[in-house]
């Protein structure tokens, strides 16, 4: 009995890792052609984007987010990736970014563009300040 107590005990102490969200892999990526591709071609390659942009549809962001949850602890934020595709005003594949977060400030780990316009920057800057603050109970409901 008092064996059986102690391993619940201490499997309760292990991490749990879970992971949120979906970001497009780098092959899937590398398929969309920009300057070229469309919205409804980036859709079939690599699905629905998880966030569209906030004033306009200029931009489609994958978002996945790492937690890792200690027993009865709150999960906590380990990283956090987001990929976003940029489009002009015709709905064209201006731009795809691979963000990530290092440190706790956002930097571009890839980068396909044809043009300087950075426009959704203000957004991932918003994404990824963020970090830490995101509790996944609110996706499951309170059951109230």
């Amino acid at each position: 009995m008092g064996a059986g107590l102690l391993v619940l005990v201490l499997s309760s102490c292990a991490e749990v890792p879970r992971t949120h969200g979906y970001v497009p892999t780098e092959s899937d990526l590398a398929t969309i052609e920009v300057n070229l591709d469309t919205r409804d071609t980036v859709r079939s390659i690599v699905g629905d984007p998880t966030v569209t942009g906030m004033l306009d549809d200029r931009g489609w962001f994958y978002v996945k987010s790492q937690f890792r949850t200690y027993g009865w602890r709150e999960p906590e934020e380990t990283g956090r990736e987001v990929v976003a595709v940029l489009f002009d005003d015709r709905g064209i594949v201006a731009n795809i970014e691979r963000f990530g977060i290092e440190d706790g400030e956002v930097i571009a780990l890839s980068r396909r563009v044809t043009e300087t316009d950075a426009s959704g920057i203000g957004f991932l800057q918003q994404l990824f300040g963020n970090i830490g603050n995101f509790n996944p109970a609110s996706f499951l409901g309170d059951g109230s």
